[in-house]
């Protein structure tokens, strides 16, 4: 009696967690790049015009930047303990704080939008009269201010979605102790996140 394939053939899911850990190390340091460059852009228009960007930064609120680094710095604590609770078979608990993490991160997104109208709202934005009435310098620093808080903004939107995606994966028992580097992975590109504000933070609202 010969029998099927369908009876013989075993099912074998390959898993690279080691290629998955490189992939995303590899991806995160394009966005360090990436940053990088509007960090070194923002070093030499600084330089060549120091006293109209600490004039600007004076137009900066230092509470509402100090308030949305803690929210990133409570957050990326939360997503960290949601990988060791995991990691300890513990799915209640890494889902409660995957959730703590999406509230923290909409917090941050809320405070930023907040802070943008204000200024906006003030006539301080691309393009406005007030604006271009400005220094070239000051021009510059409010240029560079809502290029690189945007971007950061985006990838802050970005970095969400991915944790909402392993929150359901997480919820679904796709995620556990034995298969958790997805979350690895998202939690790492949430502490990206954190380590990019925590130079943004300095650069435009501490340079005063």
């Amino acid at each position: 009696m010969i029998s099927s394939p369908e009876n013989t053939a075993a099912v074998n899911i390959h898993r690279d967690d080691i290629g998955t850990r490189m992939g995303i190390w590899l991806f995160l340091f394009t966005e360090l790049l990436l940053f990088g460059g509007m960090f070194f852009i923002y070093s030499i228009y600084r330089f060549l015009h120091q006293n109209e960007f600490h004039l600007a930064a004076l137009e900066l609120n230092v509470i509402v930047g100090t308030f949305n680094t803690a929210i990133l710095l409570t957050s990326s604590l939360t997503i960290a303990l949601s990988i060791a609770a995991i990691q300890n078979d513990n799915k209640k608990l890494s889902v409660i704080l995957q959730i703590m993490t999406l509230v923290l991160g909409a917090a941050f997104l809320v405070n930023k939008y907040f802070e943008w109208m204000a200024k906006i709202n003030h006539g301080i934005y691309p393009g406005s009269d007030l604006l271009l009435s400005k220094k070239p310098g000051e021009i510059l620093f409010f240029g560079l201010y809502y290029v690189m808080t945007g971007l950061h903004g985006l990838h802050v939107i970005i970095g969400m979605v991915l944790i909402a995606v392993m929150l359901r994966l997480t919820v679904r028992n796709k995620i556990d102790s034995n298969n958790f580097v997805r979350l690895e992975a998202a939690g790492l590109y949430w502490h990206l996140v954190d380590i990019i504000w925590i130079f943004l933070f300095p650069l435009f609202y501490l340079i005063t």
